[in-house]
């Protein structure tokens, strides 16, 4: 591993931190408050203050737009996005819990349809009002792949009078991206609409010395459109299509020991590399709002297609090392559906069960169906050709799930919720190789995932809550590698089943000008379920079972507005995840099964921490001066269960300042303004000769440009 220094503006958050507090006691006279942040966390719109679980919410505002997921998550505590250049190929780590995409351990909710593989998942965020990141088991409500929590994006309505929006950003390394949309009522007030779309494009950052072209270049189109019919108070339905079609380039993959020395380039000599995806999601929303019951309807569709072509060796071949001289080709495509029922007491309405008891509920019944196609092929020059081959893998997956809570409400002080899930789910698998013949496989699996709560409610705005959760991820099939069959017992692997234990205080101080949440929290796993490398074939994984790990930590976030003009933001999270005594994973670069136990989880930082600012300043009526800063930490972790190599702390500063008028704004930004070097994500790579045993990518070099929003 090679050490390097993390570069000295970690005083920036330090300062941030001390700010929030500083103006905090100023800010008690001071007649100003922040809004309050509601979150659709479990299911219902409600307070943040509520809910007894750790979320963070990032509204999309004129001032700070994320375009995708990862930008938004640099707010959330104790969360990692391990994140390949391609955007589709993207995991996010919450407390330490990952996965893979197609079995992930944070799902991501869009609208509330679940995306069942995350090659969906990662997508340009537009029209979108609130991006919530929800920390710990939600099995509860939401059942499987969500030990660690879940991404839920939630899209703004059709506005209720005509208006539209259109922005251009251009900036270094030949970046624009437009886009822009219009929303308001069709007819009265009982039908609205919105339509909005966008593109974007720009050259890689990492340079192929071979040639002298870059390789990590992305060029995307995406759109949304909504229906919004509400022919009465009582009932509304709602309608949602959105597509993107991404043209992006190879993965920049190189050697990690020359990353490490000479950032964003490499030596490759195939340089055609691609990653294609297309994408379409249409969403059918149903609410009835009656006096003693509410009822919705939530029916997604979702279809993807990837093509993918790269170097699977990701050097130049030389005389005699044939392996140099390899490429890898992953088709793939999925359909899935489905469709939740759900009931629940009015909102803002309980049951009164005796005077100082109330009652709110609600329960549900979800369903959903996928079939999942791939098709690889690893090809290598004479004369390794034998060693070429391909595989082809269907996976159809269909379930049901059968949920309910409850929350009573003691005196309006204590709070007890309870609530569970039971899912059942039917896997079938057709696998086969150029090399061997077509397996058959089916297996179905019965998961119950409890939750009890525990709240404490001494003033109105103070909470303080304790939970204890369920989760677990699915079980399910392999793919095989492609040419050869796999090892034995690859083809399968079990459900990987946890328990979250945490403690938490929330507030809102001196008449709400300061929002903050803490929560500490234990994690217990069984069956951990890792993705492994098969013996000597690179670029090819499976999940198996590793074992048990664990993770503790804490997790402080805090918003405030001292003044009317000046809006501060700090998060904070630390965390020890590690592999338990009997944990086994296989050492791709050594060839062998080993102990693992008492090492760190992949892709778990020690900590993660971020804070800024934005000030505003009014010139005139209608014009003002805002500037925003804002820095990113994260601590060191490891690229993978051997603990071989990792990515030592590092932190990234971006600033963004401009103008805003009544129907116009210009802002100029910069990104990562420090030029801060490091290697976000690395994998085991030795059996094609990565001298360091590893291939990585860099992340984004320092990036600026500026932008332009017209609003009417």
């Amino acid at each position: 591993m090679t050490e390097r220094p993390l570069k000295s503006h970690g005083w920036v958050t330090c300062g941030a931190g001390l700010l929030v507090f500083g103006l905090s006691l100023y800010a008690q006279e001071q007649p100003v408050t922040l809004p309050a942040t509601v979150v659709t966390a479990q299911k219902e719109a409600e307070d943040w203050l509520e809910l007894p679980l750790s979320v963070s919410a990032v509204a999309v505002s004129k001032s700070v737009e994320p375009i995708v997921i990862r930008e938004a998550a640099k707010v959330a505590p104790g969360v990692y996005i391990n994140q390949f250049t391609p955007p589709a190929l993207s995991n996010p780590f919450f407390r330490g819990i990952g996965g893979s995409p197609a079995n992930p351990g944070v799902t991501t909710y869009i609208d509330g349809v679940p995306q069942l593989n995350s090659y969906s998942s990662n997508i340009e965020l537009l029209d979108v009002e609130r991006v919530e990141f929800i920390r710990g088991p939600q099995g509860a409500l939401f059942g499987r792949n969500t030990p660690g929590g879940l991404v839920n994006i939630v899209s703004a309505r059709p506005s209720g009078v005509w208006a539209a929006r259109s922005s251009a950003t251009f900036g270094d390394f030949d970046y624009w991206d437009v886009r822009g949309g219009i929303s308001g009522p069709v007819k009265s007030d009982a039908i609205g609409m919105s339509i909005s779309g966008g593109a974007l494009a720009r050259d890689g950052y990492t340079k192929n010395l071979y040639d002298g072209r870059d390789l990590d270049s992305r060029d995307a189109l995406f759109g949304k459109a909504q229906m919004l019919f509400t022919p009465s108070e009582q009932f509304e339905a709602r309608l949602l299509l959105s597509g993107e079609r991404n043209r992006d380039g190879d993965y920049a993959l190189g050697d990690l020991e020359r990353l490490q020395r000479d950032p964003w380039r490499v030596r490759r000599d195939f340089t055609d590399g691609y990653n294609d995806r297309d994408l379409l999601a249409p969403t059918l929303i149903l609410n009835w709002y009656g006096t003693a019951i509410e009822a919705e309807s939530i029916s997604g569709f979702v279809y993807w297609k990837s093509d993918a072509l790269t170097d699977l060796d990701y050097g130049v071949a030389t005389p005699g090392n044939y392996f140099l001289d390899a490429t890898r080709s992953n088709n793939a495509e999925q359909n899935q559906f489905t469709q939740e029922f759900r009931l629940s007491s009015p909102k803002d309405t309980p049951i009164a069960v005796s005077d100082a008891v109330d009652l709110e509920w609600q329960g549900g019944i979800f369903a959903f169906y996928s079939d999942y196609d791939q098709r690889t092929a690893n090809r290598f020059a004479a004369p390794l050709s034998p060693l070429s081959g391909s595989s082809d893998a269907a996976l159809d997956d269909y379930g049901a799930g059968l949920y309910g809570q409850a929350r009573f409400s003691f005196a309006e002080r204590f709070e007890l919720s309870a609530g569970g899930r039971l899912d059942y789910e039917q896997k079938d698998a057709r696998l086969s190789t150029s090399a061997s013949a077509r397996q058959d496989l089916d297996e179905d699996f019965f998961e119950p995932t409890p939750q009890v709560g525990l709240a404490w409610k001494p003033a109105e705005c103070h909470r303080f809550y304790g939970t204890v959760a369920a989760g677990y991820k699915a079980g399910g099939f392999n793919p095989a590698p492609s040419g050869v069959p796999g090892p034995a017992n690859t083809e399968s692997y079990d459900p990987e089943h946890s328990w979250n234990y945490e403690i938490g205080y929330k507030a809102r101080l001196f008449d709400s000008k300061i929002e903050t949440g803490l929560a500490l929290f234990y994690i217990h796993w069984d069956d951990l379920q890792l993705n492994q490398q098969y013996p000597g074939l690179a670029s090819q994984y499976y999940i198996g079972n590793a074992g048990a790990a664990a993770s503790r930590g804490i997790e402080l976030q805090m918003t405030a507005r001292p003044l009317d003009w000046l809006d501060l933001f700090g998060s904070i999270a630390v965390m020890d995840a590690e592999f338990l005594s009997g944990t086994t994973s296989f050492n791709a670069n050594e060839g062998v099964n080993e102990r693992v136990g008492g090492r760190s989880l992949p892709f778990a930082p020690e900590f993660t921490v971020n804070g800024g600012a934005e000030a505003r300043w009014a010139f005139r009526r209608d014009l003002q001066l805002f500037v925003r800063g804002q820095v990113t930490g994260f601590g060191e972790f490891y690229y993978d269960a051997s603990n071989d190599e990792s990515q030592d702390a590092y932190s990234l500063v971006d600033f963004r300042a401009g103008l805003r008028g009544k129907n116009w704004s210009l802002e100029g930004w910069v990104a990562n303004a420090f030029d801060q070097e490091y290697v976000p994500i690395a994998i085991p790579y030795g059996p094609l000769g990565a001298p360091s045993g590893y291939v990585g990518e860099n992340g984004a070099p320092a990036t600026f440009g500026a932008r332009l929003a017209l609003f009417f």
